[in-house]
């Protein structure tokens, strides 16, 4: 059970094209927002769809794969962990961000 403490499993739809960032010594850092969908019939039957967006980030190979093989609308599979974080943006307000640090990626579709 300790593997499941921090664990987020998601299957959605890259909403932009990843932003890569590198750093000295050639390490590399992807950012991008993930959709996912779900939906349930409403009291009259309808069908109803709801999306939701996450902000992800990665680090190292899996930044150099999102690099070179995933863009927006790719429908891909990641597993990581939720991370929270704090800054103060150029205001000097505080800015909070939730993001999934992934450790694996599965890319599907075509």
């Amino acid at each position: 059970m300790n593997s499941l403490r921090n664990k987020v499993q998601l299957v959605g739809h890259l909403g932009n094209d990843p932003e890569i960032k590198n750093f000295e010594g050639g390490k590399k850092l992807a950012n991008f927002t993930l959709a996912t969908n779900d939906s349930y019939k409403n009291e009259k039957g309808e069908k109803v769809v709801e999306t939701q967006w996450h902000k992800v980030v990665a680090w190292g190979k899996t930044a150099e794969i999102i690099e070179k093989y995933v863009v927006k609308g790719k429908e891909i599979a990641i597993e990581g962990k939720l991370t929270h974080r704090t800054y103060d943006d150029k205001n000097g307000e505080k800015r909070y961000i939730t993001e999934v640090v992934v450790s694996e990626l599965l890319m599907l579709g075509k």
